[in-house]
C-alpha cells in the first residue's frame, strides 16, 4: 500500500479507509457466497504455483532459505491447504442439524457457520509465507474480508505479497498493509471482528490489550521454549538425525515449533551429543557456513542477541560444539551446549536460533516434572519407546501438542489442530480448524404455530407444575403427550385438571 507523504496522520487515514472499505464489501454479502470463496482460493493457489520462483527468491533474500527448504516448509504446504479448503468449503459451511430433546417437540434446531466479518491477520518474519497465508486461507474459506499485515523484518516477502495479492485476489475484500510498528499500532486502533496474531508473547500482550478495547476476539499463536525429552530406550541414531533436522533445518532454529532445549537421561546424554556432532558433519560438512542446506540468522540484531546468550559467564564454558559467528554473513554455527546453568538466559528465554542446550536429568519422571514447572510450551517432544513415559507426558504436561519420536511434522498435518495453551497462545488453526477459527457458530431454532398448548403459560396450577416438572426432569413422553392433549385416553390439560378437582 502506498502511504501519503503527510506522515502518520495520513497513514492513519489510509488504514481507516481500508477498514471502512472492506466493511462495506462484507456488508454487501459478496464474501459470503461459496462461489466467491472458491474463486479466491483458486486464485491464491494459482499465485503459489505461477509465482513459485519469485516467492523462493524473496525467502532467500530475507532468510537465506534454499529453494528446496522454501518448497517443503512453506509453498507445498500452502498449496495443499488451498486445495483442501477449496474441496471442503461447501461441507464446512453447510448448516448442520442438531438433535433436540423431546421436551422441545415439535421444534428443529441447527447450527450454521457465519463469518465474523472484517478480520486482521498479523504475521511474523520467520516463516513469512506459510504463517501469513495459511490464516488467510481460513479467513477466506469462512467468508470474511481480510486485512493482512506481513512482518517488516522479512521485507522482500512482504513487498512481494503486497505486489502479488492485488494481482490475483479481490482487492475489495482482501488487502495488504505494509509497514512497521507505527502501521501495526494504527491497525490495532481500528475495530476488527477478529484478530489473528502470530509472534512473540510480548507483542501478543499488546495485541490482546488493543483488542480488548473493542471486545474483539483474538487468536494468539505465540512461542515458548519447546522441550525435547530423551530417555534411555530411544534409538539415538534416529533421534539425533530428527533432532538435528528439526533444530537446524526448520528455519535454523528460528521457529516457534523448533526444539529449544533437550532434557536427556544422564546415561545417554554424552552419546546423544556425539551423535549430533556426527549428524551435523554429515548434513553440512566440517564447516557448516559453506552449506546451502540451511538458512541464516534473520538480521544483525538477532545475531547479537544470540551471541550475548553464549557470552554469559555460566554458559560460555558449556559450549561443546559450534559457537562461531560471522557477522558479515549473519552466520552462527550450529551450537550445542551441555549442562548450562538453569538460571542462565539461554535456559529461561526463548532462543529462536541455532543454539541447542542439552541438560542431563536423572529420569524421565524428573524431566516431566521440570517441564511442568515452566510456562506451558507450544510443543513437547519426547523420544522414547516406553509407553508409560508417553502416557505420563500426555496426561500431566500442559502443552499445545505432544509429539513422540518426531519433530515438527505435526505442523504439516492439516487434520491436527495447531495452537498453544497458556503463555504459548490460545486458539488453533489448520484445515477445518482454520475455517472454525474465523467462523461464528450461529444457533438457529425453528418452530411452527401448531400445538401451542397452555401448560407453558400462566396461571400455573399445581397440576401444571407437577406435570411440567416430570417432563423437564425425566424427559417423560407420557407427560409430554398429556400436555399436548395427545395422551392415550385423549384427555387435554383441562380434562386432567377437572379430574384432579373431582378426586379432591
Amino acid at each position: 500500500m502506498e502511504w501519503c507523504a503527510a506522515g502518520e496522520e495520513a497513514r492513519g487515514g489510509d488504514i481507516q479507509n481500508v477498514a471502512s472499505e472492506l466493511r462495506r464489501t462484507f456488508i454487501s454479502g459478496i464474501t459470503r457466497s461459496l462461489e466467491w470463496r472458491k474463486a479466491q482460493l483458486k486464485a491464491l493457489l494459482c499465485l503459489l504455483c505461477e509465482r513459485e520462483a519469485e516467492l523462493c527468491h524473496a525467502l532467500a533474500l530475507d532468510l537465506g532459505k534454499s529453494a528446496h527448504e522454501s518448497m517443503i516448509s512453506e509453498i507445498v504446504y500452502l498449496r495443499n491447504s488451498c486445495k483442501l479448503a477449496k474441496k471442503k468449503v461447501k461441507k464446512w459451511a453447510t448448516l448442520k442439524k442438531v438433535p433436540i430433546p423431546i421436551v422441545a417437540f415439535p421444534t428443529s434446531a441447527a447450527v450454521v457457520p457465519e463469518p465474523f466479518g472484517v478480520v486482521l491477520v498479523i504475521s511474523p518474519w520467520n516463516f513469512p509465507l506459510v504463517l501469513t497465508l495459511d490464516p488467510v486461507i481460513g479467513a477466506i474459506s469462512a467468508g470474511n474480508a481480510v486485512v493482512l499485515k506481513p512482518s517488516e523484518v522479512s521485507q522482500s516477502t512482504s513487498k512481494l505479497l503486497a505486489k502479488l495479492i492485488p494481482m490475483y485476489l479481490d482487492t475489495t475484500a482482501i488487502r495488504v498493509v505494509e509497514g512497521g510498528i507505527a502501521e501495526s499500532t494504527l491497525l490495532l486502533e481500528q475495530k476488527w471482528d477478529k484478530i489473528f496474531f502470530t509472534g512473540s508473547s510480548r507483542v501478543g500482550r499488546v495485541v490482546m490489550s488493543a483488542a480488548a478495547k473493542h471486545l474483539t476476539p483474538v487468536v494468539l499463536e505465540l512461542g515458548g521454549k519447546c522441550p525435547v525429552l530423551v530417555d534411555a530406550t530411544a534409538d539415538l541414531d534416529v533421534t539425533a538425525r530428527r533432532l538435528a533436522f528439526g533444530k537446524w533445518n526448520t528455519g535454523y532454529g528460528q521457529a516457534c515449533i523448533a526444539p529449544d532445549y533437550v532434557l536427556a537421561e544422564a546415561s545417554v546424554a554424552a552419546q546423544l551429543v556425539a551423535k549430533l556432532k556426527k549428524v551435523l558433519e554429515n548434513f553440512y560438512g566440517k564447516d557448516a557456513r559453506s552449506s546451502k542446506d540451511h538458512c541464516r540468522v534473520v538480521n544483525r540484531r538477532h545475531l547479537e542477541r544470540l551471541r550475548s546468550l553464549l557470552e554469559e559467564e555460566s554458559v560460555c564454558t558449556t559450549v561443546v560444539h559450534g559457537g562461531e559467528v560471522d557477522e558479515s554473513t549473519l552466520y552462527m554455527a550450529p551450537t550445542i551446549l551441555l549442562n548450562p546453568s538453569l538460571d542462565s538466559a539461554v535456559m529461561k528465554e526463548e532462543i529462536f536460533g541455532p543454539i541447542l542446550p542439552i541438560v542431563e536429568v536423572d529420569s524421565m519422571d524428573s524431566a516431566v516434572e521440570f517441564v511442568k514447572t515452566r510456562p506451558s510450551p507450544l510443543v513437547v517432544y519426547m523420544f522414547t519407546k516406553c509407553k508409560r513415559h508417553q502416557q505420563n507426558a500426555v496426561g500431566t504436561i500442559q502443552a499445545g501438542s505432544v509429539v513422540f519420536n518426531e519433530l515438527a511434522l505435526q505442523f504439516m498435518l492439516e487434520g491436527l489442530p495447531f495452537g498453544g495453551v497458556g503463555e504459548s497462545g490460545f486458539g488453533c488453526y489448520h484445515g477445518k480448524d482454520s475455517f472454525d477459527a474465523f467462523s461464528h457458530p450461529k444457533a438457529i431454532l425453528t418452530r411452527g404455530f401448531l400445538l401451542d398448548v397452555p401448560f407453558r403459560y400462566p396461571p400455573f396450577t399445581e397440576y401444571k407444575k407437577k406435570v411440567v416438572r416430570k417432563v423437564l426432569d425425566y424427559n417423560n413422553i407420557g407427560a409430554l403427550l398429556a400436555l399436548l392433549g395427545l395422551s392415550r385416553d385423549h384427555k387435554s390439560i383441562s380434562n386432567f385438571e377437572a379430574d384432579a378437582r373431582k378426586k379432591k
